[in-house]
């Protein structure tokens, strides 16, 4: 049973969103606030797997709260529950497991807490979980993709590339679409393997195969699957420094 708390400022969505958790008999609601202030301390004692939260709130923002959360020793899962779409990249970024818009469907629920049961036993731990993505001791990941738990050879991935918020990790097989975003990626990959050059790419400078010169003192890196990855200006200096060129 998933242990959750609500945050959110409008006493009816609330009382929805506990209504369907609720029915869905998977979830245990701890308890429920409509400010940030408030929660930040039940969330504290309680301890609350998971956290639905709004993010347009009457005297803050639910993004200033989950950054907060990320504090913790024990960081619950945070499920983005809002009216309002065009903050779906922020959320992810701050390791957001779904997000979820107003008015509240009960299927659209039911797939959340299906898809946080996959994390659940694809981390083989309770939850916290922050990221669809985790490295196991066999160079092996597992990423979440539409659903699916797919194991990749960390040693397989030739880059990441992000696109619309939205991450594809490019192997040598074939490439996937998961929603973590590049830079929560990036802390789950071995830094002395993979590389961020530039804002949308990391590669793996193991499939790093010839680095050319293009304009305005760039490169781009030609992968060994005949694929081309640009290096802007901001990391030629650390990238130059790390392959010795």
């Amino acid at each position: 049973m998933l242990k959750a708390y609500i945050v959110d400022d409008e006493p009816l969505a609330r009382d929805e969103l506990k209504y369907l958790l609720i029915r869905s008999e998977q979830v245990e609601i701890l308890g429920d606030s409509d400010c940030i202030e408030d929660a930040i301390t039940d969330i504290r004692v309680l301890k609350p797997d998971l956290v639905f939260l709004d993010i347009e709130l009457a005297e803050d923002n639910g993004l200033s709260l989950a950054k907060q959360l990320e504090s913790l020793e024990q960081t619950p899962a945070i499920v983005f529950a809002t009216a309002y779409d065009e903050y779906a990249l922020q959320a992810f970024e701050l390791n957001a497991v779904d997000y979820i818009l107003k008015p509240f469907d009960e299927e659209r629920i039911q797939k959340t807490l299906g898809k946080i049961k996959n994390m659940q036993k694809l981390v083989n731990k309770h939850i916290p979980i922050q990221s669809p993505l985790k490295q196991n001791g066999n160079g092996k990941i597992a990423v979440l993709v539409d659903e699916r738990i797919i194991l990749l050879t960390v040693a397989d991935i030739l880059y990441l590339e992000s696109s619309e918020g939205k991450c594809n990790i490019v192997t040598t097989d074939q490439a996937y679409k998961v929603a973590d975003a590049l830079i929560v990626l990036e802390k789950k990959l071995p830094s002395a393997k993979f590389f961020r050059v530039h804002r949308s790419f990391i590669v793996n400078l193991d499939h790093i195969i010839e680095i050319e010169p293009w304009f305005n003192s760039t490169y781009n890196l030609l992968m060994t699957d005949g694929s081309k990855v640009p290096v802007s200006r901001t990391y030629v200096k650390e990238l130059k420094k790390l392959l010795g060129f």
